[in-house]
């Protein structure tokens, strides 16, 4: 089997799993084409630039300093077992285990559920808007169903919306809302878009950015809705 490869590490963060000091693993290798992604150089497979023994080794330094590991990407489920293995290494030495994840993989990630102890899911846009923003038709479907396997192992998890207002309006975001408010999911974090890579002719404003953050009556409305919701400005 291919070893896990690995394109990037983050050393130490406190913003990428809740309340705990953390590093983050980016995978190399994604399904998906989103016209937003800020990680581009990982969306095809191949060799990764990080020594996954070294990585061990560096971890095992840092048990008692860091608390937990965070497998991102790209997407990190991508690489089915070879992730999976590699995540309960990570656990045997003691590090709390999170995931930040598309969805696309539900039935991975219903095998990989045993050693991950936190998720951060991506719901892009609603269903209509998915194709587009993401060049596949079935990440919709996927991501739905990874957000019911996950409630059910009661496991801690967010849900994570970013705003290109391309894709996400008023009207969509609380679509959205409505859809996690019956599912009963209790955590989200709607986030600012930050254009990275946009095209001279498809181009966002500030302006548009900021519709929904301006929106003192939406944004109340939504956070009326959950337990915690965390509005991402930067």
């Amino acid at each position: 089997m291919r070893e896990i490869q690995i394109g990037g590490l983050v050393s130490f963060t406190t913003i990428d799993y809740p309340g705990k000091l953390a590093a983050v693993l980016f995978l190399v290798g994604c399904p998906l084409r989103c016209t937003y992604c800020s990680n581009p150089h990982l969306l095809s497979p191949g060799d990764g630039e990080y020594d996954p023994e070294r990585i061990i080794e560096w971890l095992q330094e840092r048990i008692g300093k860091l608390e937990a590991v965070v497998f991102s990407g790209g997407e990190a489920l991508m690489q089915s077992d070879a992730t999976i293995n590699y995540m309960k290494r990570v656990r045997d030495l003691g590090f709390k285990i999170g995931l930040h994840t598309n969805g696309f993989y539900p039935e991975i990630l219903q095998r990989a559920s045993e050693y991950i102890d936190w998720i951060g899911l991506d719901f892009k846009a609603t269903s209509d808007k998915y194709p587009d923003l993401t060049g596949q038709n079935i990440a919709y479907n996927n991501m739905i169903r990874s957000l019911d396997i996950w409630r059910a192992t009661q496991k801690p998890y967010e849900v994570r919306v970013t705003c290109d207002p391309r894709y996400v309006d008023k009207d969509g975001i609380m679509k959205i809302a409505n859809i996690l408010a019956e599912k009963h999911v209790q955590n989200i974090a709607i986030q600012k878009y930050v254009p990275h890579f946009e095209s001279d002719d498809n181009k966002t404003t500030e302006a548009m950015r900021n519709e929904i953050f301006a929106d003192t009556q939406l944004r109340n409305k939504i956070d009326s809705m959950f337990s915690s919701v965390i509005w991402r400005e930067n």
